[in-house]
């Protein structure tokens, strides 16, 4: 499910969520919900750096910090595989129009993208995704992507999503035994959201 609130944390320094993972860690967090959490936003100055208020603040960091540890967690599993899948928002695109001339394959189910904005971040992501040797798919929704995982046998699986439904999907990935990495938005919402490319790339 989708975060009852928006955000936007593309002008927040990569850095700063090293930083978070890291306070988290050092401080046995990243288990803890509730007081410790809502501790650490306002030590880091969530509320002023993102607009959010104090208890979606702490549910976001929550999220990250969760993200984080289990990237880490499935990193040197993950490095082993070979066959992998690159699963991307379609709500990064560009354009959520006809100007976007992405093919939706309903059989999939997945669009490809046709490369048509140099500038789009789907565009680029699914060209570093490619050059990795990764089937990319960019999907309009989870169920879409647990049709994939059942239809093919891929050994790890790379996802770009919001924070909250990248939890959920860590949760079917375990269940099924597969390593996986994630990179959450650091914009949400419907259309026009955002993730970090370095991140992805870093990722791959």
């Amino acid at each position: 499910m989708p975060y009852k609130f928006s955000f936007d944390l593309s002008r927040v320094p990569q850095s700063f969520f090293r930083g978070l993972v890291k306070a988290a860690y050092e401080k046995n967090m990243h288990r803890r919900i509730g007081r410790g959490v809502r501790q650490l936003a306002e030590k880091l100055k969530i509320r002023e750096l993102t607009g959010l208020n104090i208890s979606d603040a702490s549910r976001l960091v929550e999220d990250l910090v969760d993200i984080h540890a289990r990237n880490l967690l499935d990193r040197e599993k993950f490095l082993k595989t070979r066959k992998r899948a690159l699963f991307l928002p379609h709500c990064s695109r560009k354009y959520m129009d006809s100007r976007c001339r992405a093919r939706f394959d309903p059989k999939v189910p997945s669009y490809y993208c046709a490369h048509c904005s140099p500038d789009c971040l789907i565009n680029r992501a699914t060209a570093l995704g490619k050059e990795g040797g990764y089937d990319v798919y960019v999907s309009p929704g989870g169920t879409c992507i647990y049709q994939i995982l059942e239809k093919n046998s891929y050994e790890g699986v790379v996802g770009v999503a919001c924070s909250q439904e990248l939890t959920k999907g860590g949760e079917v990935l375990k269940n099924k035994n597969l390593p996986g990495q994630a990179i959450f938005l650091i914009k949400n919402g419907c259309a026009d959201t955002k993730f970090n490319l370095k991140s992805l790339e870093e990722i791959l």
